[in-house]
């Protein structure tokens, strides 16, 4: 997971910024256009956005909308627009903070570094997010890409270990101990017969599963390959 995607068209302010902060000791992505974030985000995973107002296409406001119909990654806006509207309409589509333009770096590291500290409302109710699914825990719910899914019990356990564990391969043992306990009789077989069931229900083609995949002899990988 990198610390920070940057979503700025400036040519220059871009590059500027993504290299002070990487030099700060960040891991940084930077992206020109909102929709070219939006693919990114549906992707990969990022500890905090930062994300300016005045794009092409898309503008920030709708892009931080965007991003928080699928995602509880902390937001930092950046704009010229310093008037009172504009900073109340940023944090109206989800913003967690707003920094004026020109800004000063030190500031901006600041901030960045606050947001990267703080655990969102999300993610204190046990909220997971990647390849466009977003699991509550709190009241058990899963949606991909803005709808709900329909998840039997052991689907949802088994899903929530998986995002739990993104990027890990997990054993198929591990996952049965975990979602039906150590002393269950029921064969740890039906572990693959529930991806099964799952992959049906998340995947775009569960013949050939992109979200939940298969480690060859060792179990199953949550999240995209990169």
């Amino acid at each position: 997971m990198a610390d920070i995607l940057i979503i700025e068209d400036d040519p220059e302010m871009g590059p500027i910024v993504r290299d002070f902060l990487i030099k700060e000791g960040f891991s940084v992505q930077l992206c020109s256009a909102a929709e070219e974030a939006l693919e990114v985000l549906d992707k990969e995973d990022f500890g905090a956005v930062m994300l300016d107002v005045i794009l092409p296409g898309m503008n920030g406001f709708e892009t931080c909308a965007a991003i928080r119909k699928k995602r509880s990654v902390p937001i930092l806006m950046m704009s010229a627009l310093t008037d009172e509207d504009s900073k109340l309409l940023g944090y109206d589509t989800g913003a967690d903070d707003y920094i004026d333009k020109p800004f000063s770096i030190k500031v901006l590291t600041a901030k960045i570094r606050a947001l990267l500290k703080r655990r969102s409302p999300y993610e204190e109710q046990g909220r997971l997010t990647g390849c466009g699914i977003v699991l509550d825990a709190a009241s058990r719910t899963v949606a991909k890409d803005g709808a709900e899914l329909k998840l039997n019990a052991k689907e949802f356990e088994l899903l929530k270990y998986l995002m739990e564990h993104s990027g890990e391969a997990v054993g198929k043992e591990e996952l049965f101990n975990a979602v039906w306990g150590f002393d269950c009789f029921t064969e740890p077989s039906t572990v693959s017969v529930h991806i099964r069931w799952l992959r049906e229900k998340i995947e775009r083609d569960p013949n050939s599963p992109e979200i939940i995949r298969t480690v060859w002899k060792v179990g199953y990988i949550f999240g995209e390959k990169k």
